[in-house]
């Protein structure tokens, strides 16, 4: 491997993040490490723009990379003429599907469980997904046809325009429901009727039998718009291929490090898992995006080979909404059923769902079991079935988004209750309360899969109403219309599967591979500790974290705790981040293997001190006989001692060193209660966001303050696509919505000032009582403030409108006009 420019920027980087913090973890120390507000550690490089993207990875002799994508949503390739642009200056190569004969496609990992799935083909017998290049046949703007190389960014992108490709035009289509429909475009020969999986899970039959025997019934048609993931760092890659060892490595902007390692290597390139070393530097966010496999990837290390020297691409904020994976869409049709003093008996939903034109690494699971497992929320629904329909189209391939298939699930279940709540004249608070899951259910299966571990609803919903000063509305909106302004308050509750694994159960929903996680703990002769972890983060301030966790474990300062991760050279192997998961998962796995170092220093200290082992006591860093503290040794002594190796009796091996790999029992289940406070413009239709109060429950918390900032971060998320995010296609798939002159992105000035708190319920799942809590802020907003802007308008007999909600949209329905 040829090493990162002559400084070598990812060193600098760690050793920033090793610095001391000051007196702020001092004062956290004497008062209890984990659970106290540190500061990040990351922060001041990201600030100073010193942190290393992929971007900043100039390998000696790199060479660059542009992407042709194809113009055309749906259209078989006649030909491809590239000799014009292998004669323009700088090019090295221009590569096409016929230089890659040997290369299979990407796989898809999770099949939607227990149904019957239908993908495209792969050599192994796995389920196919797209091309690294596309040589017969495109399917979606974007859809990547021909790669150059250059030796400079710029004149790769300007030989881009001299590949000469003639089309044949296909007919296309761009929504789930359409690509159904008898006469359809058909996108795979393999997949027919574009139909990927027909899933269910609830009981049908008691659901139906359970609406038509209600007093009351309501219905909804909502759609859950698509839309575009924006982190602040598009995708990128960088592959090095030493010719002298055959060893490859890629710089990525990936979620897991591990994953990507072994789906290139075996599943891909069919290269030996041994020649391929994946390291994540910083990432720039990811919101899900970042944890799929994409062309490039492969492409930079079967370009690096081919020409001897490192090969770059980084991606345009244009290229990353026609080539990255979008979230969301669903178009829904929903059933609530109850009785006139407000119990719900029923929830039924039927979903067509749009993955795109391939499916992405793990997208029909977040079409299918993320959404429809979690329709019923925080509610005690005798009956519920969900059926989804996920369908190929002429769109970009659907993956996770922030909150992915919950989000959808709490949207349909909060407006279903608004709309019963509005049938039976009844408060939308109290009819939550009635149906809120009591603290003695726990743990509640809520019949359509999930088991919730823990939870005090009522306390949580209480308190957010509260804080809202939710009796005080009417006055409220007195005031705002003799200003002009109509004042709707929305509430939404919501519970959100978190903590990918267990791993078998992961199976059971069609994952195939392991969802546990892993930690390293290695304690220098020192004293000083380096915890290396399968997960990688994305912003999350895992090195300010982590190190407290282990901090607090062992007694020691978190000044002392270095933190490694995104490197398959000297991680562990684990799983990545997504789903939540880091805290509930990687945490425990630290926490477990600083248990293991103090029961080794135990069995140690024995020996070194003299006494029994039953008499050696840990505590607060240092080993010591019971009832003796001045017959002790530090936590520095004992790493020093067991470093030395001197005297230690058989069963006891020298150095400091050890490893977990936890798989918990079952996923976590954090929840909460959000209220949005709007006020519409009477004039304009524009709706502003005035107050939002938001209760989280995600179980015991490591850093509030980096809690908080997640919870901030999916808040505004959740507003934006509430009001004014939507991937807008036309007719011909061509994305209209492809840049951030339109695209609509919320700003400083879109989100008020929030009002937070947290209830506590600790999961029994993990050792930390650790919930997830990096997506979950982001699950109830939308509903939240569609509510509130319905119960502004509701005396206009408006009783639903679809996302995004723009000014146009609501100055219309302020007027009479069509939904």
């Amino acid at each position: 491997m040829t090493a990162v420019t002559g400084e070598n920027p990812l060193q600098e980087q760690e050793q920033d993040r090793a610095e001391p913090q000051g007196q702020a973890q001092k004062q956290a120390q004497g008062g209890g490490v984990l659970g106290a507000p540190l500061d990040a550690r990351e922060d001041p490089q990201l600030l100073r723009g010193q942190a290393v993207y992929v971007a900043d990875v100039n390998l000696p002799g790199t060479a660059h990379m542009a992407i042709l994508g194809s113009p055309l949503a749906h259209a078989r390739i006649l030909s491809i003429e590239t000799k014009a642009a292998e004669q323009l200056p700088g090019v090295l190569k221009v590569a096409t599907a016929a230089d890659f004969p040997d290369v299979m496609p990407l796989p898809c990992i999770w099949i939607p469980g227990g149904v019957e799935s239908h993908f495209p083909p792969h050599p192994y017998g796995l389920p196919g997904a797209r091309p690294v290049l596309s040589g017969d046949t495109v399917r979606h703007v974007g859809d990547p046809i021909a790669a150059v190389v250059a030796e400079t960014p710029q004149q790769a992108a300007a030989a881009l325009a001299a590949i000469a490709v003639e089309y044949e035009p296909l007919p296309v289509v761009t929504r789930a429901d359409h690509a159904l429909a008898d006469g359809a475009p058909q996108l795979h020969e393999a997949v027919p009727g574009n139909l990927n999986a027909y899933w269910t899970c609830g009981d049908k039959e008691a659901t139906d039998a359970a609406i038509a025997a209600a007093e009351v019934t309501v219905e909804l048609d909502l759609v859950n718009q698509r839309t575009v993931n924006s982190p602040i760092e598009p995708r990128a890659a960088v592959g090095d291929h030493n010719a002298a060892t055959g060893e490859y490595t890629l710089y990525a902007t990936t979620q897991g490090p591990h994953n990507h390692r072994f789906l290139l290597s075996a599943l891909v390139l069919g290269i030996p898992f041994n020649k391929l070393r994946v390291i994540a530097p910083t990432v720039g966010g990811s919101f899900g995006t970042k944890g799929y496999l994409y062309p490039d990837m492969a492409l930079v290390l079967l370009l690096s080979k081919a020409l001897g020297r490192p090969v770059k691409w980084v991606d345009t904020r244009t290229g990353l909404m026609n080539s990255t994976v979008q979230g969301r869409d669903h178009r829904q049709h929903a059933t609530l059923a109850g009785t006139r003093d407000g119990r719900i008996t029923a929830v039924r939903c039927t979903s067509h769902a749009n993955l795109g034109a391939y499916p992405s690494t793990i997208g029909p699971g977040v079409a299918t079991a993320l959404m429809g497992r979690s329709i019923t929320g925080m509610y005690e629904i005798p009956a519920a079935f969900c059926e989804v329909y996920a369908a190929f189209t002429n769109t970009v391939p659907l993956g996770a988004q922030r909150g992915s298939g919950r989000a959808e699930a709490a949207f349909l279940m909060e407006r279903l209750v608004d709309r019963y709540a509005a049938e039976i004249r009844m408060d939308p608070a109290e009819v939550r309360r009635r149906n809120l899951v009591p603290d003695d259910r726990f743990p509640y299966d809520n019949g359509l899969g999930w088991t919730y571990d823990s939870g005090s609803y009522r306390e949580n919903f209480d308190k957010a109403l509260q804080l809202a000063g939710y009796p005080d509305m009417p006055a409220r909106k007195a005031e705002a219309r003799a200003r002009g302004k109509r004042l709707g308050v929305g509430l939404a509750t919501y519970v959100a599967v978190c903590g990918v694994g267990p791993s078998t159960r992961m199976s059971q929903e069609g994952m195939l591979g392991g969802t546990w996680e892993s930690a390293n703990i290695r304690v220098h002769p020192t004293g000083e500790v380096a915890v290396t972890v399968g997960s990688a983060s994305t912003g999350q301030s895992h090195g300010t974290v982590f190190a407290q966790v282990a901090a607090a474990e062992l007694g020691i300062d978190p000044a002392a705790v270095q933190v490694y991760e995104g490197d398959t050279l000297k991680a562990p192997y684990g799983q990545g981040t997504y789903g939540s998961r880091s805290y509930s998962m990687a945490a425990p796995a630290i926490a477990l293997t600083a248990r293991k170092i103090k029961d080794k220093m135990v069995r140690a200290g024995a020996v070194l001190l003299g006494v029994p082992e039953d008499r050696v006591v840990y505590d607060a860093g240092r080993v010591h006989e019971a009832g003796n503290p001045d017959n002790g040794k530090t936590f520095s002594e004992m790493a020093m001692a067991l470093w030395y190796g001197w005297g230690l009796p058989p069963g006891i091996e020298p150095a400091l060193d050890e490893t977990t790999h936890f798989d918990p029992p079952d996923f976590n289940f954090p929840f909460g209660t959000h209220v949005a406070v709007v006020e519409v413009d009477e004039l304009t239709g524009e709706t502003a966001v005035v107050a939002y109060t938001a209760v989280d429950d995600a179980g015991n918390v490591g850093n509030p303050k980096v809690v908080r900032g997640q919870i901030e971060g999916s808040i505004v998320h959740g507003l934006g696509q509430a009001l004014m995010e939507a991937a807008v296609y036309d007719d011909q798939g061509i994305l209209l919505t492809r840049d951030l002159g339109s695209y609509a992105l919320p700003r400083a000035a879109d989100a008020p000032f929030f009002t937070l708190d947290r209830t506590v319920t600790p999961t029994p799942h993990n050792v930390l009582g650790a919930k997830g809590a990096g997506e979950i802020a982001t699950v109830p907003p939308a509903a939240a403030v569609v509510n509130a802007v319905v119960d502004a308008l509701s005396d206009l007999g408006v009783t639903h409108i679809d996302m995004p909600l723009t000014p146009e949209k609501v100055w219309r329905r302020l007027r009479g006009g069509a939904p």
